[in-house]
């Protein structure tokens, strides 16, 4: 890899031996007028995050600035996130990060793509339709990913080794890029420096604080996929065996799983064994349906999924809960609760009865 990769990839073992070889200080990053270009940039990559997508710069090798540019705006963007400290800030943050460099990585050829994985810790092995890697590779790179089609009960082995194409590795690689980026954040800032970042800093609240009345902001912090209430698991069954489902039920499903947390990447997976899929339209709809039109949607009430006929056999959690998200909800609060020592458990207990 040369520095143009490490410009669009800075989060990999060179980019940083790279950087490091400048001889750049924090102090100089943060302070110096010369490395102002750097620092908008920074800033530009968070608030471009915060937005929904970052996007990375055409470069080539002999953009000798340009690539400067972009590498310092790495570390000066993690000050940021670093410096406001916000939880739902970092995770989109990282989110963003690893969704850029996926974007780009499906371009990349399979050798690319072989030597990134490596730089992971990753061993992969070139087949002919894509990659083949050892199980237990996979299940680190799939362990985040909640979508049933990357469950490893799902895939099939080949002595060991799972294959998968080119473009799924490029989504699992994008897992261990988020990971990596989400490292260490927040990361401690010198408070001498913290008043240089200020200038930068406001825009990206005001920024962050429009996002989140405008959006919304999920309160959960894991998708778990047993816990669904049956309406959910029923559609997720379905489109997954290739029945096409009403438009309110593929409405109700996307908008339940966008609300907890799931990607749109992760969503849009699970639409492709239906009859009807069309990539460009499914994307469409369901980023439509997250908000890219300025409006997030919110999953239907159990009322209107019994209007629509799209409750589907309900348990007796159902008969406590007047919405899809109450369960789910209920059913956390459940397992967190379950999971404590059990004097916890009762103080727990006690706060959810008050």
């Amino acid at each position: 890899m040369d520095e143009k990769d490490f410009a669009l990839y800075p989060y990999i073992s060179g980019a940083s031996s790279y950087v490091k070889g400048l001889g750049i200080s924090l102090d100089r990053l943060v302070t110096s007028r010369a490395m102002e270009s750097s620092r908008i940039r920074g800033k530009e990559r968070v608030l471009q995050a915060i937005s929904g997508e970052i996007v990375k710069p055409s470069l080539s090798i002999s953009d000798e600035q340009k690539i400067l540019l972009e590498l310092l705006s790495y570390p000066f963007s993690r000050i940021l996130i670093s410096c406001i400290d916000d939880p739902f800030l970092t995770r989109r943050y990282c989110l963003a990060e690893a969704v850029a460099s996926y974007k780009l990585l499906k371009m990349h050829d399979l050798d690319f793509l072989r030597e990134l994985a490596f730089d992971f810790g990753v061993s992969a092995d070139e087949t002919e339709h894509g990659f083949k890697i050892h199980f237990t590779s996979y299940i680190r790179m799939a362990s985040s990913m909640k979508a049933i089609e990357w469950k490893l009960v799902n895939r099939k082995l080949d002595h060991g080794n799972v294959n998968v194409s080119k473009e799924e590795f490029a989504r699992l690689l994008q897992e261990l890029i988020k990971e990596r980026v989400e490292h260490n954040l927040p990361m401690p800032v010198p408070e001498g420096l913290t008043p240089a970042c200020e200038p930068y800093l406001t825009e990206v609240r005001t920024a962050l604080e429009e996002r989140k009345s405008t959006f919304g902001e999920s309160e959960f912090e894991s998708v778990e996929t047993d816990l669904f209430p049956p309406c959910i698991t029923h559609a997720i069954a379905n489109t997954q065996a290739g029945v096409n489902l009403a438009h309110s039920m593929r409405f109700a499903m996307t908008a339940f799983l966008l609300t907890i947390g799931m990607n749109v990447d992760d969503i849009m997976n699970l639409f492709t064994t239906s009859p009807d899929f069309d990539v460009e339209k499914a994307r469409y709809q369901v980023e439509h349906i997250a908000g890219s039109s300025g409006t997030h949607y919110k999953p239907p009430s159990c009322a209107t999924m019994q209007t629509y006929g799209n409750c589907y056999a309900p348990d007796e959690m159902c008969k406590k809960i007047s919405h899809p998200l109450n369960y789910y909800s209920r059913k956390l609060w459940f397992r967190k609760r379950d999971s404590q020592k059990p004097d916890e458990a009762v103080v727990a207990e006690k706060a959810m009865d008050e």
